[in-house]
C-alpha cells in the first residue's frame, strides 16, 4: 500500500465532511485546504485544475508516484477504500455481495439523497422568492427517500446500511441526515434513521471528522430558527451572485 501524501480541499457542507469523516474512520494522515465557496475560491483557476466542475470537496494524493487529482464526494470515498482500506475498515471485499450493496447505497445517496435535499434546501432556503411548487415537490421526494432508508435500517440487524460495520455508504449520507431540519424534514418522522444518525454522530471518526474544516454547527443551528433565518439570508446573497456567474460560463 503506498504511502498517503493526501490534501483535502473542502468547506462546511454535508459533502464536504463526507471526506474528512472517512479519513479520520480509516486513521489516516491529510492536509487539509479550506474553500471558502462564499467567495466562489472553488471556480478559481488553480482549484478548476484539480475538478473542472468547480466543487468541493475535491482530493489529490500521489499513486504510483504520479499526482492524481480526485473529484466528486462518491468518486472520493471509492478511491480513498480501494487504496487503503485493505482491512476493510469501512468497506468490504470486492466481488462479495455486500461491496456490491455498499455501492447501491453510495449512489443511492449521490443521485438521490444529495441532489433532492439539495434541491429542497435550494427552494427553501435560497431562492429568491418563494415558489410552493419547487418546495412542495423537493421536500418530498427527500421524505421519500429518507422513507426508504428508513425502512430498510428497521430491517438491520446491526443497526448500519449494509452488513456488519459502517461504511461508505453509511459515511456518504451522514452529513444530509443531520441536517434534514434544514431542508424542511422533520428526522422525528424516521425512527430507524433517527436512531441511525445518532450511533454515527457518537462515532469518534465521525466526531472528528464533521468539524473539518471549521466546526459543524447544523445541528445546533437547527434549535434556533431566527439563527436559521440570518444564516439562510446571508448565504442567499452569495449564492444567487454564484448563479449568476456560472450562467456566464
Amino acid at each position: 500500500m503506498s504511502q498517503p501524501d493526501i490534501t483535502l480541499y473542502t468547506a462546511q457542507t454535508p459533502n464536504g465532511i463526507k471526506i474528512s469523516i472517512a479519513l479520520e474512520e480509516l486513521g489516516l494522515p491529510y492536509k487539509v485546504q479550506k474553500i471558502d465557496i462564499s467567495k466562489n475560491t472553488q471556480k478559481e483557476p488553480w482549484f478548476l485544475a484539480i475538478n473542472p466542475n468547480g466543487r468541493i470537496p475535491a482530493l489529490t494524493d500521489t499513486l504510483n508516484n504520479q499526482p492524481i487529482h480526485l473529484f466528486e464526494s462518491g468518486s472520493i470515498l471509492q478511491y480513498l477504500v480501494e487504496q487503503y482500506d485493505k482491512d476493510h475498515k469501512i468497506s468490504y471485499p470486492q466481488g462479495t455481495p455486500e461491496y456490491y450493496a455498499v455501492n447501491n447505497w453510495l449512489f443511492y445517496q449521490n443521485a438521490g439523497v444529495g441532489p433532492m435535499q439539495g434541491q429542497a434546501n435550494h427552494f427553501s432556503r435560497y431562492a429568491p422568492e418563494h415558489i410552493p411548487y419547487g418546495v412542495t415537490r423537493y421536500v418530498n421526494e427527500t421524505r421519500r427517500l429518507y422513507g426508504v432508508l428508513d425502512q430498510h435500517l428497521s430491517t438491520s440487524k446491526s443497526g448500519w446500511l449494509v452488513g456488519d460495520r459502517v461504511t461508505i455508504a453509511d459515511i456518504s449520507h451522514w452529513g444530509w441526515v443531520a441536517a434534514a431540519g434544514w431542508a424542511g424534514v422533520d428526522i422525528e418522522e424516521y425512527p430507524h434513521l433517527k436512531a441511525w444518525e445518532e450511533r454515527m454522530a457518537a462515532r469518534e471518526g465521525v466526531e472528528k471528522g464533521r468539524h473539518v474544516p471549521e466546526k459543524h454547527t447544523i445541528k445546533d443551528l437547527l434549535k434556533n430558527k431566527e439563527e436559521m433565518e440570518k444564516k439562510a439570508e446571508e448565504a442567499r446573497a452569495w449564492i444567487q451572485e454564484g448563479m449568476k456567474k456560472d450562467a456566464k460560463v
